[in-house]
């Protein structure tokens, strides 16, 4: 997947352009190599498309034992679930898991954990939003806060959205 120019390095696959900031992106490296500038025109377009607005949790302090509680949502004031998605933009979950018949298209997660390389060890979870093959009726997917919200217009004006496209 190593693109590369002349003798100035690689080029980014979607300008064209060699750029010193040309990397691999993505939380787990499947998305394309890229510039600084078209990875976050791309990453913030899939992030509005899909409803990934949410502001990312503040690090911990390592030392700090304390239990830390889930965020709240602005609208409604119901804990939420917030988690990276794959391309490095953040999301409200609920704090349940539904049948996916329940849920629509465009609310419709998965948590997917990330293991090292070389150990069973799980050193990230990532939320990946469900396309392509719709899961069964039963089959659980973690809805977005968005279509739960009590507030009813998060989930009105996503829906909305979705519909344009």
């Amino acid at each position: 997947m190593r693109t590369t120019g002349d003798r100035d390095g690689r080029l980014c696959q979607r300008c064209g352009k060699p750029d010193p900031t040309v990397r691999s992106r993505g939380r787990i490296d499947l998305i394309a190599e890229l510039c600084d500038s078209c990875w976050n025109r791309l990453a913030n377009q899939m992030a509005l498309e899909e409803g990934a607005t949410a502001l990312p949790r503040p690090d911990p302090d390592p030392d700090d034992m304390t239990f830390l509680e889930p965020p709240n949502c602005p609208l409604c004031g119901a804990d939420v679930r917030v988690y990276p998605t794959v391309y490095d933009r953040w999301v409200n979950l609920a704090m349940t898991e539904l049948p996916a018949k329940g849920v629509p298209r465009c609310f419709r997660w998965r948590l997917v954990d990330i293991r090292s390389p070389h150990s069973p060890v799980v050193i990230d979870t990532v939320a990946v939003r469900v396309r392509g093959i719709d899961p069964l009726p039963g089959e659980l997917v973690t809805p977005a806060h968005q279509a739960l919200c009590a507030a009813g217009e998060a989930e009105r004006s996503v829906v909305k959205r979705s519909l344009d496209h």
